[in-house]
């Protein structure tokens, strides 16, 4: 194709950096073809182009709803002037060949996000005519170059400031192009499937979407590959909506672990601190404030906490940093709504992995609004359930023993009840005074979980409260709560055994609360 023949067809819903990349091709040749709000914006630019509606002779219609949907535009695109036929339908249309395609979609992912959306402002955000275009140009992208994305400007500018774009770009950019509507059309579908589905939660059909956001080192283990999908747009309130503002790129492991104390810290009003190894809460606690908060829980289990993951539920203040940097400590990463610029530099700059920790921060650390799924892949199939973000409000307690807790004991429970849904199963907690101070975790029986907790606590279980993440099935895991000096537990009650479990309490002197929820977590 000869230079004075270049031309281009832009029409984009995002205009992140079209001005330079619009001027780039001008000055590489091209006329440049658009239509409404893109080229008014090019316009606005001081670019010179040509309404694509006095190209096909005929206007823009029904609110714009149809513009590029005519011959000469698809013409435009799938035409190969190469071949006889194509290059004679050509010529008898008046069709003039487009070397580029610049087209991104109506933001119809980004519309159904907002809170309040009718359906109706959402199915005017489904696009028509982009995805036309779109696939139109990858199917020929022999001929015709597919820019789906501004993340594509510089490499197609790049080329085409050359000999022209390359045919190992285009088939890049077509493979783009086709997984941008292919998202795009599943977005669609699964709204689709939500609001026609009103009394079925899960759809017959799932189709779930995700972009790259990294490639990690390794997965679980080094021989593992893995690599970090985002949603193509992620909550605020998410680690995928968080910054990273200092230290070493996240692992796998990382990732996970930092979730698990995101998930732990923001279900608290009072400021809070939470340890994490391995996924679980080795430490736990409130306080009146984050510094007393970070030393009851990095108390709760200090050998378990070196190479640890931390949570807080507040900004990070510079006392707090100050206990952090101390020299018995290692962290490997931090998650916080936010950081004071003197807590950064201390710990950038005073502790012994001062290079290495990772520092994130998610602003929005509130709980997202609305239902969310947790998905897990297993051979051959998908799992999906809800989120158990329940709050098991305190109006559906039930006090089961001759005794109920004191104002103390019941603070503790429902703290303990807070944190231990978030221990993997079979879940036993010690806690006391708002921190916690044992956890037995992922044992095969309830009874082995309530060895090791107290084990953990030592002579700090005695006064504490314990909380199961399901129900006792024998009296032995109370007697051995017992044994340990525990005077309060708070559990799901529901097994045929919940009289001999309530017997073992009064025998005792425990009170007991059964929450009516279980909350296993494998």
């Amino acid at each position: 194709m000869s230079r004075a023949a270049r031309r281009a067809l832009i029409s984009v819903s995002d205009k992140t950096d079209l001005g330079p990349f619009a001027k780039g091709l001008v000055g590489v040749g091209f006329e440049i073809l658009s239509t409404g709000g893109t080229a008014k914006f090019l316009k606005e630019q001081g670019i010179n182009v040509i309404d694509v509606s006095s190209y096909t002779e005929f206007p823009e219609i029904m609110g714009g709803r149809v513009k590029t949907l005519h011959p000469r535009v698809h013409g435009a695109i799938l035409g190969r002037p190469d071949l006889p036929d194509d290059a004679a339908a050509i010529a008898e249309h008046g069709i003039v060949p487009f070397e580029l395609v610049v087209v991104n979609l109506y933001p119809f992912e980004q519309t159904i996000a907002k809170e309040g959306v009718s359906v109706e402002e959402a199915i005017e955000q489904i696009d028509i005519g982009g995805p036309s275009m779109v696939r139109s140009a990858a199917k020929n992208h022999a001929y015709v170059g597919i820019v789906t994305s501004p993340d594509q400007y510089e490499s197609v500018l790049e080329e085409l400031s050359g000999e022209g774009m390359t045919l190992a770009l285009r088939r890049q950019l077509a493979g783009a192009a086709f997984e941008s509507t292919a998202c795009y059309d599943r977005a669609i579908s699964n709204y689709f499937a939500k609001i026609n589905n009103t009394e079925c939660e899960h759809p017959e059909q799932l189709t779930l979407s995700f972009n790259k956001q990294d490639d990690l080192r390794y997965g679980e283990n080094p021989h593992q590959t893995a690599a970090f999908y985002v949603e193509p747009t992620p909550s605020a309130a998410s680690i995928a909506g968080a910054e990273q503002l200092h230290g070493k790129a996240l692992s796998y492991n990382n990732l996970i672990d930092v979730e698990a104390a995101f998930e732990i810290a923001r279900e608290f009003e009072e400021p809070a601190a939470v340890v994490i190894k391995h996924t679980n809460p080795c430490g736990c606690a409130i306080g009146a404030d984050l510094a007393e908060a970070f030393v009851n829980a990095y108390a709760g289990d200090p050998v378990s906490a070196f190479g640890s993951i931390l949570g807080f539920n507040r900004t990070l203040d510079a006392k707090t940093a100050e206990l952090l940097a101390e020299p018995n400590r290692f962290v490997e990463a931090i998650i916080a709504p936010g950081y004071e610029e003197q807590a950064l530099e201390i710990l950038r700059t005073k502790p012994k992995w001062k290079n290495n920790v990772r520092l994130l921060q998610c602003p929005e650390f509130a709980d997202e609004q609305g239902t969310s799924y947790e998905y897990r892949k297993i051979s051959g199939g998908l799992l999906v359930q809800q989120r158990d973000d329940q709050s098991d409000p305190e109006s559906e307690y039930k006090f089961v023993t001759d005794r109920t807790p004191t104002d103390t004991e019941l603070r503790d429970l429902k703290f303990a009840w807070k944190v231990c849904k978030h221990v993997k199963s079979n879940a036993i907690l010690f806690a006391k005074n708002g921190m916690v101070v044992g956890v037995g975790a992922g044992q095969m029986s309830r009874l082995d979980s309530s060895f090791i907790a107290a084990h953990k606590a030592g002579e700090r279980s005695q006064g504490a409260v314990v909380a199961s993440d399901a129900f006792f099935p024998f009296r032995d895991g109370i007697d051995e709560a017992a044994k340990a000096g525990v005077t309060a537990a708070i559990q799901p009650g529901g097994s045929r055994n919940d009289q001999q479990v309530i017997e073992a309490c009064n025998e005792h002197g425990i009170a007991l609360i059964f929450t009516g929820h279980r909350h296993f977590k494998h």
